[in-house]
């Protein structure tokens, strides 16, 4: 943790409901912060009141779902905030929409805005580049990837692309705690694979302890999420066996993969 580095951007994060993370961003110089999908108020404002040196400036917004933008009313009700999103109507107090390629400046970084559809048609990712943070909502997840609540498995597919894309050592921030039950997945998926056993046992010991499994990283998330591999032949020959079919495409084998997992 480099808090006394004024050009540091600190991510923090904020429990909410059983499972999500709402992302809270720092930039000590300023003493200006940010949120990420910030579907319940109070663990924010929990967070404001024990640090009043600290002024909410902006909500970054992913998409539409409840449990990302349920808090947005009550934190503008009390702060003077720039909300931050995809255009949806359900989308409360929107003050800039975005769409892919856009590039916004926040707490003085820049940041790219990155189309991710499939989970929801709506969905975005924020990156800054200078950081390599990657704020990617429901889409892509430590060693998984989102239900496909909207979008098509073809849609998925080049949505996780576009994220597999970014430097490797960009730090992935998704928004929910899913990774030990991913990764039990994965290892169903790929047995043989070393990487993701030892992850397993890493997370699985971080979460013993209550820690957070979080930021991951593109480079591990090649490596390790079967949603990443859906060239790698030993994925596709899980896919195929799984779907008694024959699995001749990436996006078939996204497809059946996430059929898996939804009954796994």
């Amino acid at each position: 943790m480099r808090a006394q580095d004024a050009g540091y951007l600190e991510v923090l994060e904020l429990m909410a409901f059983t499972d999500n993370y709402i992302w809270l961003l720092l930039n000590h110089q300023e003493k200006r912060c940010a949120v990420v999908d910030p579907g319940d108020a109070q663990p924010v404002i929990d967070w404001l009141n024990a640090h009043p040196q600290w002024t909410l400036s902006d909500v970054l917004i992913t998409h539409h779902h409840s449990d990302h933008v349920g808090g947005i009313d009550e934190l503008k009700g009390e702060h003077d905030i720039r909300v931050i999103g995809p255009s949806m109507e359900s989308i409360p107090g929107l003050d800039l929409v975005v769409k892919h390629a856009d590039e916004v400046t926040m707490l003085g970084r820049a940041m790219r805005v990155i189309s991710v559809p499939g989970h929801t048609l709506d969905h975005i990712a924020f990156f800054l580049p200078d950081e390599l943070l990657l704020f990617c909502g429901d889409t892509l997840f430590a060693a998984g990837c989102g239900r496909l609540f909207e979008g098509t498995a073809g849609q998925m597919l080049d949505s996780l692309e576009r994220l597999a894309a970014l430097p490797d050592a960009t730090s992935v921030y998704c928004a929910h705690e899913y990774t030990l039950g991913n990764l039990h997945f994965a290892q169903a998926v790929e047995p043989d694979n070393k990487q993701i056993a030892d992850r397993l046992v890493e997370a699985a010991l971080a979460r013993a302890k209550g820690a957070c499994t979080l930021p991951s990283a593109i480079g591990l998330e090649k490596a390790t999420n079967p949603f990443l591999r859906t060239s790698i032949p030993a994925v596709r020959a899980a896919s195929r066996e799984y779907a008694r079919a024959n699995v001749e495409t990436p996006e078939a084998c996204l497809h059946f993969l996430r059929e898996w997992k939804n009954g796994f």
